[in-house]
């Protein structure tokens, strides 16, 4: 029987990988498919492996970072902070939430990067002509951005939202038609509760300015009118007597950071006279101080025979 004298020969091995394979199985088919069916395949596998390694390190390196454990977190101390060191734990709550939605985003960042540039490296192993392939990634992107601006432009928002700490969960803030209490800061939505329990959700793109009673410390601001004939220096002496009975009291001592300041005579009218005393507090409490302060005092210009506003002395007019 003649016999096939190709079939016997080695192929024509030009890497190690043909030659391994074509001595081990003797196949020549499989020695010329070596590249294919085992070199390839390895790399891709080394490429996925490296790109988990990467990425599971740079996330280690992210939570290190974000993770003060009661001190300033290693991320933030570049970056510029608005409230002050005075608000102890609370201040604490703003750092690990600010540090945790920070190292968020910058984790799922590193993912995309590293899982993307993987993804390129295992069709380039597989010879495939990467730029059809980026070309058209590029017309997509551009249409997406352009249907997807109002998401891209919320996202940027947020970003540099939480990156300039213009505000954070606990703020009591003014984003225009929605005041409240901020209970929850995303990269896209804001959400706050108001005075009522509304909850408001705000797209970050959409926030033009915010007014934040929380940066800092805030005033409570008592404006006490009396009668245009009233001592001022007696109301005077009354609203110190009173604002210094309302920082003594155990519910508000440890809301006050300075004493009680009255600012004197703040508006003149023919009804009445309007004087005017602000106390710094911490932030948030001084909707409480200044409820305790206006009850106290209103009672206490009673007691010392204050005239009272013109305007409220007169009868309500008929209806």
């Amino acid at each position: 029987m003649n016999q096939i004298p190709f079939a016997l020969e080695p192929p024509k091995c030009t890497d190690a990988w043909c030659t391994q394979v074509y001595n081990l199985t003797g196949n020549n088919w499989l020695a010329a498919s070596a590249n294919w069916l085992v070199a390839k395949p390895l790399k891709i596998v080394m490429i996925l492996v490296i790109a988990f390694l990467i990425r599971l390190l740079v996330h280690r390196l992210i939570d290190r970072l974000t993770s003060g454990k009661g001190k300033m977190p290693a991320l933030l101390r570049p970056l510029r902070e608005r409230a002050p060191q005075a608000l102890g734990a609370l201040l604490s709550d703003r750092r690990a939430q600010r540090a945790k939605t920070i190292g968020s985003v910058l984790k799922s960042v590193v993912s995309f990067v590293v899982y993307g540039l993987a993804f390129i490296l295992a069709l380039g192993e597989l010879g495939v002509n990467l730029a059809p392939i980026i070309a058209s990634a590029g017309i997509v992107g551009v249409a997406l951005g352009f249907g997807a601006q109002n998401l891209v432009k919320d996202f940027l928002s947020g970003i540099f939202m939480m990156l300039e700490d213009q505000y954070g969960v606990g703020d009591v803030v003014d984003l225009g038609e929605a005041k409240g209490t901020i209970e929850a800061v995303g990269l896209r939505i804001t959400t706050l509760r108001d005075i009522n329990g509304t909850v408001w959700y705000v797209r970050n793109g959409e926030i033009l300015r915010v007014g934040n009673s929380s940066q800092g410390f805030a005033v409570a601001t008592l404006d006490l009118a009396v009668g245009y004939g009233a001592d001022v220096d007696q109301v005077t002496e009354i609203l110190t007597r009173v604002a210094g009975e309302v920082v003594a009291d155990e519910q508000f001592k440890d809301s006050v950071i300075e004493p009680p300041e009255v600012l004197g005579v703040e508006k003149v009218t023919p009804e009445s006279i309007t004087i005017r005393m602000t106390v710094k507090v911490r932030p948030g409490k001084q909707f409480a101080v200044q409820r305790a302060l206006r009850a106290k005092a209103m009672a206490a210009v009673e007691e010392g025979g204050v005239p009272a506003p013109l305007n409220r002395l007169l009868p309500p007019p008929p209806v």
